[in-house]
């Protein structure tokens, strides 16, 4: 029915971030696969967030978004809280 997805944590890797331009970048490099932004935070002064992707594109994704300097996926998972738990944002 809601078919299967991956939850995808990342961090930025250098520069200040906010939600709305983080999701304008990923909108740029994500342009042709299907995506949702669930959570974004600053922890310690590291912008982390995660995003949902369908599992037929969640290799496409995490190759795009490890193709991008300021960005790298940190885990991933079928489970957000298991992704929320490993990135600290619970």
């Amino acid at each position: 029915a809601r078919g299967k997805h991956r939850w995808i944590g990342f961090q930025f890797l250098e520069g200040s971030v906010s939600r709305i331009s983080c999701e304008q970048f990923l909108s740029t490099i994500l342009s042709e696969n299907s995506w949702k932004l669930f959570d974004f935070k600053v922890i310690d002064g590291v912008q982390k967030g995660i995003i949902k992707t369908p599992l037929e594109q969640y290799k496409k994704v995490l190759s795009l978004i490890n193709s991008e300097p300021s960005l790298e996926t940190l885990t991933s998972s079928g489970k957000i809280r298991l992704v929320r738990q490993r990135l600290r944002l619970e």
